[in-house]
């Protein structure tokens, strides 16, 4: 059965620059806003929030609708990574959960170094489950919009294509072949390609139609408890329906539904082997009424610990092949 988190580090890292639409820098306020220290307080962990990074404020422009350069924007995101991926590393050194709260999924650059560095000097294996609509294994030769919310995981996982302005003593390395994109719906061509190539497990929406949550699942849950590694989840606002999460600038229709994602952070739960969250591309800006917000707040009070009858159930118990 797994035990409960004794402390829990909210970072915040609001920016948009990694985006093509504005407003996902106001999502770790509106999570706050949502009640998510509150909801982690109740399930009796000790929270510490750190606040928010942010990039320096930007000189007023008679021309706001260009939504800054290209290369602002991504020096931004590069100095946010450094800067993540530093505060990150301080709090695994000192033994704390991290719960990175976006922002676009650009921050993943930061918060997945800084779990690559910590566990690296534990010889530790790192598993990524990526819960999103989208692969975000582009690099600046095959994005189709140059967005740099799309290739955090072609960057750590060291895709070539990448200048120089994107190493640094901050950047970790994940292994491909540990990443499990869960939920995808929306990849670009050479992007499969890449995914492929590398062996990145892609668990589509229709795989996911077929065989269901607890069966493409369990055997990920399992190779990371068997290699004793270190589970960083990455939930992205647009892996769930936008029926009932409006509030991301990537929508793509068919996503997963309120109880397949509610099962998923059970599931991890339950495993004990999650060692870190990202939970990004909120933007209240479209969301309804803080619709999103809300939701979100509750699937990461069921990764915590949240049940419907406020008991821990039993282990969860891995289906092999006879």
């Amino acid at each position: 059965m797994a035990s409960k988190t004794k402390r829990i580090d909210i970072l915040g890292i609001a920016t948009a620059a990694g985006a093509s639409v504005r407003g996902c820098g106001m999502g770790p306020e509106a999570l706050r806003v949502a009640g998510l220290l509150e909801a982690l307080v109740e399930l009796e962990h000790e929270i510490a929030d750190h606040g928010d990074l942010r990039r320096p404020v930007a000189a007023v422009t008679t021309n706001p609708s260009s939504w800054r350069l290209p290369d602002e924007r991504k020096a931004d995101v590069l100095d946010l990574a450094a800067r993540t991926s530093d505060a990150g590393y301080d709090i695994l050194a000192e033994g704390g959960f991290p719960l990175f709260i976006g922002g676009d999924h650009s921050i993943a650059m930061g918060t997945l170094s800084a779990v690559s560095r910590h566990c690296a000097e534990k010889s530790k294996p790192v598993h990524v489950i990526w819960i999103d609509a989208h692969a975000d294994y582009n690099t600046p030769d095959t994005s189709p919009s140059g967005n740099l919310h799309g290739m955090p995981l072609a960057l750590l996982c060291g895709e070539p294509g990448f200048d120089d302005s994107f190493k640094g003593d901050w950047l970790g390395r994940i292994d491909p072949r540990n990443v499990t994109i869960f939920g995808a719906r929306s990849i670009d061509r050479e992007e499969r390609r890449l995914l492929q190539a590398r062996g990145v497990e892609v668990v589509d929406m229709r795989k996911i139609d077929q065989s269901g949550v607890v069966a493409l699942m369990q055997p990920i849950l399992k190779r990371v408890a068997a290699e004793g590694g270190h589970l960083h989840v990455s939930l992205d606002v647009d892996a769930i329906d936008p029926a009932i999460a409006p509030g991301g600038g990537t929508l793509v229709p068919g996503g997963l539904t309120y109880r397949e994602a509610h099962l998923i952070m059970e599931m991890l739960h339950d495993s004990g082997v999650v060692g870190s969250l990202d939970v990004v591309e909120l933007n209240p800006f479209l969301d309804h009424g803080g619709k999103s917000a809300t939701l979100l707040v509750d699937l990461v009070a069921s990764l915590f610990g949240r049940s419907i009858m406020g008991e821990e159930p039993g282990p969860v118990e891995f289906v092999t092949d006879a």
